[in-house]
C-alpha cells in the first residue's frame, strides 16, 4: 500500500472515491431517489438572472445554491425561487426542506421564511458561521 497526499483536486481521484462511496451507500441505505431541481430567471439571450438549484430526495428538499443579481435583489425574486422550489418538492412528495448558508449571505432570509437553524459551525473557514436549516414543508 502507499499513502498519496495531494493538494491538486484531481477530479479523476475524487471521482473515484465517490463513485465507491455511491456503491458502498447503495446496498446500504434506504431506497430513495435523487431527482434534481433547477429553478432559474434568464434574461432574452437565456443569461442566468437568478436561480435555485438543488434537489429532491426521500422525503426532503435539499437547497444547493440560491443566488440573485445584485440588480434583482430586494424585489422579491428569492423568494419567489425558495417558494417555487418548496411547492415542486411538495408535489415530489417531500416533508422537509434542509439548506446551509454563511453568516454573511441569507441566515434571516431563511429565517423570515420558516426555516429553522439546528446547527451552527463556528470559526468557519476562521472567523466566519455557517448555519444550517431545516424547515417541516406543510
Amino acid at each position: 500500500m502507499n499513502l498519496r497526499i495531494t493538494a491538486d483536486g484531481d477530479e479523476r481521484d475524487i471521482n473515484e472515491i465517490f463513485e465507491m462511496l455511491k456503491e458502498y451507500n447503495l446496498k446500504s441505505r434506504e431506497e430513495s431517489e435523487n431527482v434534481p431541481l433547477g429553478i432559474y430567471y434568464e434574461d432574452e439571450n437565456n443569461g442566468k438572472l437568478a436561480g435555485l438549484t438543488g434537489e429532491t430526495f426521500g422525503n426532503w428538499l435539499c437547497v444547493h445554491y440560491l443566488f440573485v443579481s445584485e440588480k434583482l435583489r430586494g424585489k422579491g425574486v428569492g423568494s419567489e425561487l425558495l417558494n417555487a422550489a418548496e411547492s415542486e418538492a411538495k408535489r415530489r412528495g417531500c416533508k422537509y426542506a434542509f439548506v446551509d448558508t454563511f453568516s454573511f449571505q441569507a441566515p434571516e432570509f431563511y429565517k423570515k421564511h420558516g426555516y429553522n437553524e439546528v446547527f451552527t459551525l463556528e470559526n468557519y473557514p476562521y472567523t466566519g458561521k455557517r448555519h444550517y436549516y431545516t424547515k417541516e414543508l406543510i
